[in-house]
């Protein structure tokens, strides 16, 4: 496939470091930056990705929900859109890089495309998608499923920001927006109008770093067991005077899930199997407990991830047989709370193979891995959107103030994408 020439690349480029120095100066909140899901910071980075994309002479609109669409008009307006882009909202005192990088690095590649002159058969999509980050609402790929009408009707009303306790629609309303699409289950984007979808995003882990590579394909996105608000209730009693065998000890019973849960993991990677399981949340209460106090409550967290759906719900099950077995054994019983799954998403092989295939021409060494973290481009693969993620090399993980991108991997980024989305743009 055609690279572009060297001063496309370099106009791409220098536009995407002066919008990454643009949206952390904007955006900063010390330590890191925050860019709340239907709050002030996502709005203002939505502003200056919009105010790029408008010099360019991209098309520019934002939907009833707040999707940011900016497009590069083709030749025949009439064909199915190439598609790219990420979220723009982040974690509290997050890094710069997580989600935005996506949106930059659709509007450089776009300036790239203008600075040759190039109109493509198709229109080429950028998308600012929002609420993406679960730590604001109670809701995984809040932004992208609203705009396929995927979420419950009832969730502008039901789902409340974490910090501020006011629901979806009121952040909404105080934008300007309108929940009603959501209320009425309405899509605002037709998935037969999308020939496919892109999405470049920071690796959330250190194997890119490790391995000395600045760019990865992703094979699929793990899907997800999730349990956030999973509880173990006992029976408070004093912690000398009671025997084992009278004991209703929620903290024991619950660790011993946990172990259960851990020994089984090792034993399936050992089999080859693709899992990994997290207990991010194990507490007693803080109004209850003390050093000589059997505690009679546990909150607890579990995060099981996968590619497959199968042993998703197989240990889903295993965890019902296994808590009602401590339960009979220990006098405990076990609440795992509304859960919160998504299903595993695997990329489109062609498209991976196109991006492997361009990296090699470009001469920037990549591998194919899988993606743990989940992603908006699980959306679009589960609406049989032929979908692909382009992974970028990132120093000291995501969802703290330290990511590190540096721009030479955007460059490699950029001269691994342009190609693959000009050959498919036409």
């Amino acid at each position: 496939m055609p690279a572009l020439p060297d001063h496309a690349l370099t106009r791409a480029l220098d536009l995407a470091t002066d919008l990454f120095a643009r949206l952390a100066a904007a955006t900063g909140d010390p330590p890191g930056i925050t860019r709340a899901s239907y709050g002030d910071g996502e709005a203002i980075a939505q502003r200056i990705l919009s105010d790029a994309a408008a010099s360019l002479d991209m098309e520019v609109s934002t939907d009833e929900i707040g999707t940011l669409r900016m497009v590069l008009p083709g030749r025949d307006r009439s064909l199915p859109a190439v598609v790219m882009g990420s979220h723009l909202d982040s974690v509290p005192h997050g890094g710069n890089f997580d989600g935005a990088a996506g949106v930059v690095i659709g509007v450089a590649i776009a300036a790239a495309l203008r600075a040759i002159d190039h109109v493509p058969a198709r229109d080429l999509m950028v998308l600012g998608i929002r609420a993406e980050e679960m730590c604001w609402f109670p809701a995984h790929y809040l932004g992208s499923r609203a705009l396929f009408g995927l979420l419950p009707r009832d969730a502008p009303d039901t789902l409340r920001r974490v910090d501020t306790g006011r629901t979806l629609a009121e952040h909404m309303t105080d934008q300007g927006l309108d929940p009603t699409p959501i209320r009425e289950g309405r899509a605002l984007l037709d998935p037969a109008r999308i020939a496919c979808f892109f999405e470049p995003h920071i690796e959330q882990g250190p194997v890119l770093v490790e391995e000395r590579l600045p760019v990865a394909i992703v094979t699929g996105i793990r899907g997800s067991l999730r349990y956030p608000q999973a509880r173990a209730t006992g029976m408070h009693a004093h912690a000398g005077a009671v025997p084992r065998r009278r004991r209703r000890d929620a903290a024991m019973a619950a660790v011993r899930l946990i172990a259960a849960l851990d020994d089984r993991w090792s034993r399936l990677e050992a089999g080859g199997a693709d899992l990994v399981c997290t207990t991010g949340i194990l507490a007693t209460d803080p109004k209850h407990h003390t050093s000589t106090k059997i505690p009679g409550s546990l909150r607890f967290s579990l995060d099981i991830r996968s590619l497959d759906a199968a042993l998703l719900a197989e240990l889903d099950t295993w965890l019902g047989s296994e808590a009602a077995r401590l339960s009979t054994a220990r006098g405990v019983s076990f609440d795992f709370g509304p859960p919160t799954h998504a299903a595993p998403a695997l990329m489109d092989p062609g498209l991976r193979a196109l991006l492997m295939r361009s990296a090699s021409e470009a001469g920037v060494p990549a591998r194919e891995m899988a993606s743990g973290a989940g992603h908006d481009c699980a959306t679009f693969a589960g609406l049989g959107i032929p979908s692909v993620m382009l992974f970028l090399r990132n120093e000291h993980g995501s969802h703290n103030p330290y990511e590190a991108l540096e721009m030479a991997d955007v460059g490699a980024a950029l001269a691994v994408l342009a190609p693959a989305l000009r050959e498919r743009l036409g």
